[in-house]
């Protein structure tokens, strides 16, 4: 069982940055992939980015949807049992609630996007950013 806790949401300006951590619990953090998924009003929810998990390669395989590339980076410190999402040049529509997720290790280039895949979630964080 991972219990997952995000922190670090708030209200920025357009062009501003925010750092989301999600700390989990558990001694398995580090064999877990870790995602962030974001939902704004009247949408679906959104594969943000995600990371790979601690396997037989020492890096780790990053992933990030095309909204977002180059402005955000996901990371995981396994010492902290923490994954980290920073925001950086943020836009109006990035505004949502924001929340981490676990899933077992998975393959392939779509694994990733799949929020009915990951087994446990956060209770997310709100994310707003004015024009």
């Amino acid at each position: 069982q991972v219990q997952l806790v995000e922190s670090g949401g708030g209200l920025v300006q357009a062009g501003g940055s925010l750092r989301l951590s999600c700390a989990a619990s558990g001694r398995t953090f580090s064999s877990y992939a870790m995602g962030w998924f974001r939902q704004a009003p009247g949408k679906e929810r959104e594969a943000v980015a995600a990371i790979t998990w601690n396997g037989a390669v020492t890096y780790y395989y990053t992933y990030y949807a095309d909204s977002v590339k180059g402005r955000f980076t996901i990371s995981r410190d396994n010492a902290k049992n923490t994954v980290y999402l920073q925001m950086n040049s943020l836009k109006p529509e990035d505004t949502a609630v924001y929340s981490c997720a676990a899933r077992d290790p998975a393959y392939g280039s779509s694994w990733w996007r799949r929020a009915g895949d990951y087994d446990y979630w956060g209770q997310g964080t709100q994310v707003t950013v004015s024009s």
